[in-house]
């Protein structure tokens, strides 16, 4: 199930609609629906947090998706896009179904934390704006 698939059935089971929603969590129905249809995710983790007050629910987003978050507010634009992109390539090696659930997320986590710890390393390639966060 995708992430806009869980917010609309969290919502659904509410009975709330898109515009009460967005009024609750401080977004536009747009937002709303860009996300059900996923087109977008959250920019933030307040966010997430928001929403998933809003819902009753913890079970809207995969550590993928936090992972794709956390770049983007430590790194910017860039950071969240080769996140993402990273993302995609480690879903293409779990393709075959060879390996565990639990070996797979573990795998995940690690690649995820390599990661950041390389950004974190390569200050001199991040824009100053976003050192000053570090």
């Amino acid at each position: 199930m995708t992430f806009g698939e869980k917010i609309r059935e969290a919502r659904k089971k509410l009975n709330m609609s898109q515009d009460d929603l967005a009024e609750k969590i401080g977004v536009s129905r747009r937002t709303i629906t860009s996300w059900e249809t996923d087109r977008a995710l959250p920019r933030t983790k307040k966010v997430y947090e928001k929403l998933s007050e809003a819902l009753n629910t913890s079970e809207l987003f995969r550590p993928d998706e936090t992972f794709i978050i956390e770049p983007g507010e430590q790194f910017g634009y860039r950071g969240r896009k080769s996140a993402e992109k990273l993302v995609q390539e480690l879903t293409g090696l779990f393709a075959g179904g060879e390996m565990a659930e639990e070996d797979m997320d573990a795998l995940m986590l690690a690649v995820q934390q390599a990661y950041v710890d390389a950004k974190k390393k390569n200050k001199k390639y991040t824009p100053k704006k976003y050192l000053d966060k570090q």
